[in-house]
């Protein structure tokens, strides 16, 4: 960390500020200069409360050297994490491209049977399908709850299939866990810190969506809560971010896959349906995803997305999800995926 003196401070404001860092359990490089002072902060200052130095009389400015995630971070864990969810299904490091593929919303126990059988024919390793759906609208479909995750697991052990779906509430988190493999947490979630401190104390994976306007490191840190509370078991998701445009329902931020790859040994998915808003769309930015380095692809299925109770303009028929997985497969080899 480098605080900056404002110009003119006197002497003993920099002390001040000295003593703090010395308390805090750091080590202080004061350098003296003729218009102002410069301090240079040797060991961790991640525990540090960075404003506590802000507000100090005489600072000016606090440069933290360090990311302020720590178990996240490719510094603590050089290696890629790789999520084994068992029979040969596995995210992150050098494995293939993992698929997640199902409904917005599981609407009754014959269309999740149906997709699942139709999904698993094509090559996907997940089921993924609302039974509790957060909708912007009150009015709106909000899921069939427990009864949904039922039929969700049901289809999921007859084709074969790991279950994916999403968790709103702390009160549902010991409920689910007997119906999924991971648990989801979404974009409007993300920040929900009581239930990532939740889905901490759990052994199960937890697929952790971007929120809507969420930065890398607000991004990171969300994931930082639940490895904090021991569970490490993580698949980070980007689904597209709010931003000016009017085009897609949402700016895919595809920049944000080589970045994480960089400062986090999280894998990460991405989600092209979200992320676009538009059928026509999930197909190349899908292949960009995996181009980029994404180490899985969800994509929302329905073989009648006009009558689909929910986000039926994002949602593939089966035939384009076939056109879909080759466009996949085709750039995981050219990128030896």
């Amino acid at each position: 960390m480098i605080i900056c003196m404002r110009q003119g401070a006197p002497r003993e404001n920099a002390e001040h500020v000295i003593k703090a860092v010395s308390d805090a359990g750091l080590t202080p490089h004061p350098m003296y200069g003729t218009e102002r002072t410069v301090i240079a902060v040797i060991g961790d200052e991640r525990d540090l409360d960075i404003k506590q130095f802000r507000a100090m009389t005489g600072v000016e400015k606090v440069m933290p050297v360090l990311r302020p995630y720590r178990l996240v971070s490719r510094e603590s864990h050089p290696e890629d994490t790789i999520v084994d969810f068992g029979d040969g299904v596995k995210i992150g490091g050098k494995n293939g491209i993992c698929i997640m593929a199902g409904p917005c919303s599981t609407e009754t126990e014959e269309l999740i049977m149906d997709v699942a059988e139709q999904v698993k024919k094509r090559g996907a390793h997940f089921l993924r399908g609302g039974a509790f759906k957060p909708r912007t609208a009150p009015y709106s479909f909000q899921g069939h709850g427990e009864e949904a995750l039922r039929w969700m697991r049901k289809a999921g052990d007859k084709f074969g299939l790991k279950v994916v779906t999403e968790i709103l509430d702390t009160q549902h988190v010991d409920m689910m866990e007997p119906y999924i493999d991971m648990y989801q947490v979404g974009a409007r979630n993300m920040q929900n810190f009581e239930l990532l401190k939740a889905l901490g104390k759990k052994n199960k994976p937890v697929l952790l969506k971007r929120g809507m306007s969420a930065t890398m490191d607000e991004f990171l840190l969300a994931a930082e809560y639940i490895v904090k509370g021991g569970n490490s078991k993580i698949v980070l998701c980007e689904r597209g971010i709010r931003t000016f445009c009017d085009h897609s329902r949402n700016t895919l931020d595809l920049n944000i896959v080589p970045v994480i790859k960089k400062m986090s040994h999280l894998p990460i998915v991405v989600d092209p349906s979200h992320g676009t808003g538009s059928y026509e769309l999930v197909k190349p930015m899908a292949m960009a995803a995996v181009a980029c380095g994404a180490d899985g692809i969800i994509i929302e299925v329905h073989p009648r997305p006009e009558a689909a109770y929910s986000d039926g303009d994002q949602s593939v028929t089966y035939k384009t999800l076939d056109g879909v997985l080759d466009g996949i497969h085709r750039i995981a080899e050219a990128v030896g995926r």
